[in-house]
Parts: structure tokens; C-alpha cells; sequence
């Protein structure tokens, strides 16, 4: 696994420096039941609105279920199928849209399930495995192939592993992977005491 830790303004956790999303996956190496259960731990303890715990995570092994694993595979977008075919994790990130005491919605479950999704990314970074999330998949597909029911908002999908070789790259995802990590100035995302003006 090639090293691409952030260039900050100011030096941050480690851990949070080094989380990237990487596509070069070792096809032949297993994620750990022990592994598995620690990225899950990771995205329990997340912080969530009232305590609601809104994710709801499907994990696809490829190495324990390999038809689940296919029809999440299925539902990638071809490009990201090209890289992703290696992973031997695919986990779907998705939220109850209800608040469970009360019958009216939870505005917050995206929010929510986005901060449970980075502890498990992060969880992922320190124990040595790559996480890559992606929005390019069809969310109909894995409705249909997984009966998920419609009070689940589904938002991304995650792919997990173990680290390669860049050589098992294409060309075009190797250029990719290459490329310098960067973020926009401080200044544009972040405001202090006062909205900027248009």
C-alpha cells in the first residue's frame, strides 16, 4: 500500500491523516471475523441524535458468501466495478428513517450514519486495511436484491481490504491512485463568526 498521508495546515492525528481511499485491493487475502467485528464496533459507538443508532450496515464477504458479495458487486457502477472486483468487502451503509419512539422521521440519519461510516473507515486505516466508499452504485438494485424495505434510506457503498501491489491497476486507475491528495483552503470551507458574503 502506497503511503498518501494529507499535507495539513497544522498537524492532525495520524490516523486521520493516513485514511485515503484507495483502489488497489489483494484479491487472495480474507478480512478477519475479529477484523470485521472491530470496523463494526468502530460505527456502533458513533455519536447519533438521541441516541437513535440509525445506521444499518450490509456486509458482503466475499470470502464467506460469495453470492451476497455478487449481488452487491452487480449494483457497483461499471467504473467502479473495475477496481472493486478485488475487495473482499462490500458493505452497503443505509439508515432507519424513523425515529423509533416517535412516528415522524429523523432528519439527522444521514448525518449520522456519515459519522458512523468514517469510525469504521478510520477503524479500517488502523488496522492495516483500505476502505474506499462510493456513491456510484444503483440503490434499486440492492433494494430489489436484498428485499431491503423502503423506510431505509440507502447511501453509499464501502469497499474493504487488504492492500496490493499498485501493478494490478489499469493504467487509467493507476494515474488515479497517483495523484496528489488535496483539500480546498481552510478558508473557503470554514467561517469564523460570520457567513462570507456571496
Amino acid at each position: 500500500m502506497i503511503q498518501k498521508p494529507a499535507e495539513t495546515e497544522q498537524p492532525i492525528e495520524l490516523i486521520l491523516a493516513e485514511r485515503w481511499s484507495g483502489r488497489a485491493y489483494d484479491p487472495d487475502l480474507a478480512v478477519s471475523e475479529e477484523h470485521i467485528i472491530a470496523l463494526t464496533e468502530a460505527a456502533r459507538w458513533a455519536p447519533s441524535c438521541s441516541g437513535e443508532e440509525p445506521w444499518r450496515y450490509l456486509i458482503c464477504n466475499r470470502f464467506t458468501d460469495k453470492a451476497a458479495w455478487a449481488k452487491a458487486f452487480d449494483s457497483l457502477a461499471p467504473g467502479n466495478q473495475t477496481w472493486a472486483q478485488n475487495a473482499p468487502l462490500l458493505i452497503l451503509a443505509a439508515s432507519a428513517t424513523q425515529f423509533r419512539e416517535k412516528d415522524k422521521k429523523n432528519p439527522w440519519v444521514g448525518h449520522d450514519t456519515g459519522a458512523a461510516s468514517l469510525s469504521l473507515c478510520l477503524q479500517a486505516t488502523s488496522l492495516g486495511l483500505m476502505s474506499h466508499q462510493m456513491g456510484g452504485y444503483d440503490p434499486d438494485k440492492m433494494r430489489a436484491a436484498f428485499n431491503i424495505p423502503e423506510n431505509i434510506q440507502l447511501w453509499s457503498m464501502i469497499a474493504i481490504g487488504h492492500p496490493a501491489p499498485l501493478d494490478s491497476l489499469t493504467e487509467e486507475q493507476m494515474e488515479r491512485e497517483l495523484k496528489p491528495r488535496q483539500r480546498r483552503p481552510l478558508n473557503q470551507q470554514f467561517f469564523r463568526g460570520k457567513w462570507p458574503a456571496a
